[in-house]
């Protein structure tokens, strides 16, 4: 983990763009690949830990419990997605504190009711924005590295309007958060809106089916963003690999050529199995 140098591209609004992982093979799979950062996504981890939707279900337990093990066996920062901080403004010190231990690069905390739900599907009730403006102030405090990011979400949109939004954005970058992330915008004329009304580092979010519109890096580069999160990139390449797969097994009993499929040896190596054999070899008996 790296956090100084994710802040540093940050403040300097240099293009980063984060893969969204949900568990260890995709965290393993993407710290590969030269990304400045990953994105812990709220969506894939709740679906891959719990089978369920991203709707609350998920404690900061069970959270930090994968993110902390996501840290651990990655040196790429991530970035982490925390809900509503699980709770009020104790709770959101609490969350700050334990992701901030876990080796979290950058925090993200939204304006959302408990409990909360995806970003891109209905009914998203928001708190009173002087609360959140209160969880914002209590996040900042509560960190100890200055270049712990706090990443401050706003999900009005859906049911007070774009302008609401920016304006809570607007509240929130007041009180300190390091970047800012206006959730669902519905057209590239609302996300240049919020591009020209904000001056902070901003965060796009690509949800390939989702509200947004999905734009090239260098597009929203231009545009104003810094950082782009694909979060869906991931478990939804996944699960269509999972549906081909399994349909071919369950047509010909077999895994056939028609399902591409990630080298053997070369996942045996990534997961780790050539320390296993040095030390087995290290201190076998002779």
């Amino acid at each position: 983990m790296n956090r100084k140098a994710l802040a540093t591209k940050v403040r300097n609004q240099e293009l980063i763009v984060a893969p969204g992982i949900y568990d260890l093979i995709s965290a393993k799979m993407a710290d590969r690949m030269g990304f400045d950062a990953l994105y812990v996504t709220g969506y894939g981890l709740v679906a891959s830990y719990l089978g369920l939707p991203d709707a609350g279900l998920a404690t900061y337990t069970d959270m930090l419990h994968r993110i902390s093990r996501m840290c651990e066996m990655t040196e790429t920062p991530i970035m982490a997605d925390a809900d509503t901080g699980y709770g009020g403004l104790l709770n959101v010190a609490h969350t700050v504190k334990g992701y901030e231990k876990a080796g979290v690069a950058a925090i993200q905390i939204e304006d959302q009711q408990f409990p909360k739900k995806c970003g891109h599907t209905p009914n998203r009730p928001v708190i009173a924005k002087s609360d959140m403006v209160q969880k914002i102030k209590v996040a900042c405090d509560a960190r100890t590295d200055e270049d712990f990011l706090i990443i401050a979400r706003t999900d009005a949109r859906a049911g007070l309007g774009l302008d609401e939004a920016i304006e809570r954005a607007a509240a929130y970058a007041e009180a300190g958060a390091d970047v800012l992330f206006v959730e669902a915008p519905e057209s590239i004329d609302e996300m240049q809106k919020v591009c020209q009304s904000l001056n902070k580092p901003l965060l796009a979010n690509m949800v390939t089916g989702g509200k947004t519109p999905v734009l090239p890096g260098d597009e929203l580069k231009a545009m104003g963003y810094t950082i782009a999160i694909h979060p869906v990139a991931g478990f939804l390449s996944c699960a269509a690999g999972l549906d081909k797969a399994f349909n071919d097994l369950k047509t010909h009993g077999t895994v056939t050529e028609r399902t591409p499929m990630y080298d053997f040896s070369e996942f045996t190596e990534m997961i780790g199995f050539p320390d296993v054999w040095a030390f087995e070899k290290r201190y076998a008996q002779d």
